[in-house]
């Protein structure tokens, strides 16, 4: 009862107790949050009492950076509840091996990130930050109140105790393991009938291509994708099956970042973390992530750089949020394209979405594609596509794309168009990536 309560304690604040007037406002109460964090768990946490020794908690904003890899590398000694980091790796691995999700440390909830940037996070919370992220996610994704009755499906890689705390009398919450077969889910959820479904992207799109072939029978009231980047083109298919908005959750080991309004806008979720900009170009809005995470105690996220890629949105969401509206997560920092300029030895980053769009606006026939940078020289395109003249089509999208690269005054690589998409290797347990760089650069 008592964990009921506080469930309800953490919705209700987080969704009628925040109103800020302007960003002022919100900055001024976010630093005062932090400070407040900083007070106390600086004395808990070696780590950081170290890292930060020569600056005052009042200067927080220029304390020194973090990254996954030297959170991994200090994890002993950064975490507040003196968890080490081989009984969290046995443990969160045990559970992912044995499909039980259930287990914890001293009531410490731990788990793995799927590795997508190259090496496995490990994350921790205790029970009262699983019930402030249980209220705080139901307030801002529920379509409607928490007294209504809500069946929700939830597809992820692995379960966890963090999910499963949503579950109650009016919320039914059922965990779909990627790692079965799609007509084991499809039965599951004609049976279940959720009125919401969240799920990556890809499956997102599998399920909606088994709702236009008549094998899903379901219409929830909300769709909501996760954990991968989610594509125009397959937004629009989805949109097209299940005739709804999509909407989205931008989540990591590092934290709940980022959610939807009603409006389909994605909003930094800046009640519960500071989000500083490292621009890589100011002028597009494209930035990365430095996350401070005033919500979380038992292992700190303080000045964290993440290797993520946002656009910011120009334009004022109709919402009227004053919290950073976000107009795409566009990947990782490692899946930039890089191609030698036309002139001088510089080369030229070429984002994510730029190799996106040019793709898919070169033809409406493009079902699904995929993007690999091999070398500075060769970059191959996977494409899936029912029209008949594969040739013209190759066209389109080597001549869009050479616009793009012309139009960036950089050297155009081979292009490669490869029609074996379905051959593509993809694994249901990792997160699809429509466009990857598969080398290092030099002094990246």
């Amino acid at each position: 009862m008592l964990n009921k309560i506080k469930i309800l304690y953490y919705y209700f604040r987080t969704k009628y107790g925040f109103k800020f007037k302007n960003r002022e406002e919100l900055l001024n109460w976010q630093n005062k949050q932090v400070i407040k964090l900083l007070k106390k768990i600086m004395p808990k946490s070696p780590f950081y009492t170290e890292y930060f020794k020569n600056f005052s908690v009042i200067d927080w904003q220029k304390f020194p950076l973090i990254d996954k890899s030297l959170m991994m590398e200090n994890f002993d000694n950064l975490n507040t509840a003196g968890i080490k980091k081989s009984e969290a790796f046995e443990t969160a691995y045990n559970a992912e091996k044995l499909r039980d999700f259930s287990p914890t440390i001293n009531n410490i909830t731990v788990g793995l990130s799927s590795g997508t940037s190259g090496n496995r996070g490990i994350f921790l919370l205790s029970d009262e930050e699983r019930f402030k992220w249980a209220g705080t996610i139901l307030a801002k994704v529920l379509p409607c109140s928490i007294f209504s009755k809500h069946k929700i499906a939830f597809f992820l890689r692995a379960n966890s105790n963090v999910y499963t705390t949503v579950n109650s009398n009016n919320i039914n919450f059922e965990f779909f393991d990627l790692l079965n077969p799609l007509e084991q889910h499809l039965k599951r959820l004609n049976e279940f009938q959720p009125s919401v479904l969240v799920a990556p992207a890809s499956m997102l799109r599998l399920l909606a291509r088994a709702k236009e072939d008549k094998k899903l029978n379901v219409n929830p009231e909300k769709i909501i994708s996760v954990a991968e980047v989610l594509d125009s083109l397959d937004e629009s298919y989805i949109f097209k099956q299940f005739n709804q908005k999509i909407h989205q959750i931008y989540q990591c080991t590092e934290g709940f970042l980022a959610s939807t309004c009603q409006y389909g806008t994605l909003h930094i979720n800046e009640d519960m973390v500071v989000i500083q900009k490292e621009y890589l170009d100011k002028d597009l809005g494209k930035f990365i992530p430095i996350i401070t995470d005033f919500s979380r105690t038992t292992q700190p996220i303080i000045r964290y750089r993440l290797n993520d890629i946002l656009t910011e949105k120009k334009e004022p969401c109709l919402c009227g949020s004053v919290f950073t509206a976000i107009e795409k997560i566009e990947g990782r920092c490692d899946d930039i394209f890089y191609l030698p300029a036309i002139e001088g030895e510089k080369l030229i980053p070429v984002f994510p979405d730029f190799i996106c769009r040019a793709i898919i606006y070169s033809s409406p026939e493009i079902e699904e594609y995929m993007a690999i940078q091999h070398s500075f020289d060769l970059t191959e395109i996977f494409l899936k596509s029912s029209c008949e003249d594969k040739n013209n089509l190759s066209n389109l999208v080597e001549k869009s794309l050479k616009e793009l690269f012309e139009k960036l005054n950089c050297k155009a690589p081979e292009l490669k168009i490869n029609y074996n998409y379905d051959k593509l290797e993809k694994p249901c347990d990792k997160k699809l990536k429509r466009v990857k760089r598969v080398f290092n650069i030099e002094g990246e």
